[in-house]
């Protein structure tokens, strides 16, 4: 295997599609007619999701170095370079240490603030690592929240006011993508050590969940759109008409999850699955559309 693809699967870069959630607060303050965005606005943008790239990178790095020998006995993640041996923990050490220099270096120099949130997510996931992964409801809680973070930051990098049923909704569909991913290994991988904290799930109690937590994504991002200061903040009625889109990305994830038995690699399925990408790909142009031709 190539130095670059080691590299790749070592900084998980397909789990970089996460770190989109920052553009959030840029795309829809594109509309407001109280904010004047302009090409260095977006840049800011663009460096911050870059900075979360390189720091939750980082983070998986010292994620996979301490558990390497519990990921030795997962199907799948016993392949990562570190579990696999392909990567020594000396030099795997030393990327993340370059990635987080890097990574808080750059988002300082975006703005201090930018930098706070980012060291949040940091002391955030450490806390992750070192116990909270291993708490049943607290683990998917804590990962739903490094969501709110990333989209926090994009607002603060730029800067915007973000409403916070938009925070909300990244909460939500966080906690959606989660507890599907729980869900597939409780139901798989059960009583294999995987995962300690599988322990304290059941598939009847995630499938409860995995509603409640779908339907309240749907409501605050419903809530939001036709919310009167929503309106009157971009001028329109019509972000309402992105809503079928919303609806439709849940249905299809959650058919994907209960009737085809996936859901343990959110990022995978959102890069592979045609019907799913092209819901996100229009749900973007209608957003856009709406916002920009009033």
């Amino acid at each position: 295997m190539n130095s670059f693809r080691l590299l790749f699967r070592l900084l998980r870069v397909k789990q970089w599609t996460k770190n989109a959630v920052v553009f959030a607060a840029f795309v829809f303050a594109l509309g407001d007619r109280n904010q004047d965005l302009s090409v260095w606005e977006f840049w800011k943008a663009c460096l911050a999701a870059l900075a979360f790239c390189l720091v939750s990178s980082a983070v998986y790095v010292f994620n996979d170095l301490r558990d390497a020998a519990q990921d030795r006995l997962h199907p799948i993640k016993r392949h990562r370079p570190i579990a696999a041996g392909a990567v020594q923990p000396a030099p795997a050490v030393a990327v993340a240490l370059v990635l987080l220099a890097v990574g808080l270096g750059g988002a300082w120099r975006v703005d201090p603030l930018l930098a706070a949130v980012l060291g949040g997510y940091l002391a955030l996931q450490a806390a992750y690592t070192l116990r909270l992964k291993h708490i049943a409801l607290v683990d998917v809680i804590v990962i739903s929240l490094g969501f709110v973070l990333r989209a926090l930051a994009g607002a603060v990098a730029i800067p915007v006011v973000i409403s916070p049923w938009l925070l909300l909704c990244a909460m939500m569909l966080a906690l959606f993508l989660g507890l599907c991913k729980r869900r597939h290994e409780a139901v798989n991988l059960a009583g294999q050590g995987t995962r300690e904290a599988l322990d304290g799930y059941s598939e009847r109690l995630l499938d409860l969940l995995i509603t409640m937590v779908g339907a309240a994504a749907l409501v605050c991002y419903s809530i939001y759109t036709l919310w009167p200061e929503t309106v009157a903040k971009f001028g329109t009625p019509w972000l309402g008409a992105t809503i079928p889109f919303v609806v439709f990305g849940l249905f299809r994830y959650m058919d994907l999850v209960y009737r085809r038995d996936q859901g343990d690699r959110p990022e995978h399925i959102l890069l592979t699955d045609g019907p799913l990408m092209a819901d996100v790909a229009l749900y973007g142009v209608a957003v856009l559309g709406i916002l920009l031709v009033r």
